[in-house]
């Protein structure tokens, strides 16, 4: 197992890396005492687990995780001197947390849980977009983004919900469509509507869930008939049950 260190301490790096070299079948492939750093090695080596620290100059672990856009992820372990810091990040999907001073039986649990994720890139993915959702934004002090995971052939990205312009059903297949690009999603309409309830997405056809804020122009085709016009030229009909919908935007 490929691991990456990420950690602003010297000695704490250190440390770590020598209790991790103990372990057989573990590597340790780099270390970092940034987020930005990180990011680049995380690029370039594509570590399998990387124990992140969370607090750092330059750029902090929750910053760090909210610029991880997809691919290869890896597997996201927390190590961090402070407990409350510890149990967040922990309900909100890492693999584990470690608290400094970490010790060997510790660490070893952590492998063994990243061993059995590693064959399931879905997991790995859903992980990172749950952290992720604890990662603050610029200007603001607490991050309301949601997330949602979208695959492309053998990979899966995280992404934000205001880069989502709607949501797409064929047949058994859905898609989540951006500006540029079209993801499948991992779940079905139903539960990406119940999940995105409060939220500027609308359900406007049995078919179609879209940003109220990505639509560009809506026309009246009859007296219970709209066509939608997102941001990307792209255009949907609406049903006639979901026409209160766009008439609650209207309203805006």
């Amino acid at each position: 197992m490929r691991t990456l260190i990420v950690d602003d301490e010297p000695v704490a790096r250190r440390i770590l890396r020598e209790e991790i070299e103990e372990l057989a079948g573990v590597e340790v492939v780099g270390e970092a005492d940034n987020g930005e750093t990180a990011l680049v090695l995380i690029s370039s080596l594509q570590p399998d687990l990387v124990f992140l620290d969370l607090q750092m100059p330059v750029l902090g672990g929750f910053e760090m995780l909210g610029r991880l856009r997809g691919g290869r992820l890896p597997v996201i372990a927390i190590v961090t001197a402070y407990d409350q810091h510890a149990i967040r990040a922990f309900e909100a999907g890492a693999i584990d947390y470690l608290l400094k001073p970490v010790s060997q039986a510790r660490l070893a649990g952590t492998i063994q849980r990243a061993q059995r994720l590693l064959g399931n890139p879905l997991r790995i993915a859903e992980n990172v977009a749950q952290l992720q959702e604890l990662a603050p934004q610029p200007g603001t002090s607490s991050n309301p983004l949601r997330k949602i995971v979208g695959k492309i052939g053998e990979e899966y990205f995280v992404l934000s919900l205001n880069e989502v312009l709607a949501f797409q059903a064929e047949g058994e297949l859905i898609w989540i469509i951006t500006m540029k690009q079209r993801y499948l999603a991992t779940q079905n309409l139903k539960t990406i509507e119940e999940r995105l309830r409060n939220t500027s997405f609308r359900r406007i056809h049995r078919n179609a869930l879209v940003n109220v804020n990505q639509i560009r122009k809506m026309s009246v085709l009859t007296s219970q008939r709209w066509l939608v016009t997102l941001n990307n030229s792209q255009e949907f009909i609406v049903s006639k049950r979901q026409a209160k919908h766009v008439r609650e935007v209207l309203s805006w």
